[in-house]
């Protein structure tokens, strides 16, 4: 009996540390994503010149969750109520940070980005992307070194974990 609940708590240790693993390889992936998103965004605004709700449903249609989620959610919310955008948007934001692999500097970086939304004229929209855009890029380089430093290590440690402590406990 001693020694199914070793294999079970191993097994345990080891999907938590694909887990961590496979967060750290979807997190590039996300904010590529969501650079896309922003990128058509950018189009929606400056070429259809759709009111944001518009674009936030045409921007679902275009892309994979979680991202999919959070623009339509947004869409959605901005048709059916009269809510403060800036707080809607800082809602979703929170909601796809927990449904997402991205982080808290993602977060703050899309909360920065919420405040100026839909404030400024088309070119100066434009600029905000933008900006938003390079500080995206700066986050996609760091998550694709965490992700080449820590990923295999996430995985090992889930294992050698597991090992170790049924090894001092038996």
């Amino acid at each position: 009996m001693k020694w199914i609940g070793a294999l079970l708590f191993i097994g345990t240790t080891t999907w938590m540390g694909f887990e961590w693993s496979n967060k750290l390889t979807q997190r590039p992936k996300h904010i590529r994503q969501l650079k896309n998103a922003l990128q058509i965004l950018e189009a929606e605004i400056i070429y259809s010149q759709l009111p944001l709700q518009d674009a936030f449903s045409s921007i679902a249609k275009q892309l994979p969750n979680p991202l999919r989620t959070f623009f339509d959610s947004l869409g959605k919310y901005m048709k059916d109520e009269y809510i403060d955008f800036h707080i809607l948007w800082e809602k979703q934001v929170n909601e796809l940070i927990r449904i997402s692999s991205l982080g808290t500097n993602e977060r703050e970086i899309l909360i920065q980005f919420g405040r100026t939304l839909g404030q400024h004229d088309f070119y100066q929209q434009q600029k905000y992307i933008q900006l938003t855009l390079t500080h995206l890029d700066r986050e996609l380089e760091d998550a694709r070194d965490e992700q080449y430093k820590y990923s295999k290590l996430a995985k090992s440690i889930g294992i050698l974990c597991g090992i170790f402590i049924v090894l001092l406990l038996i």
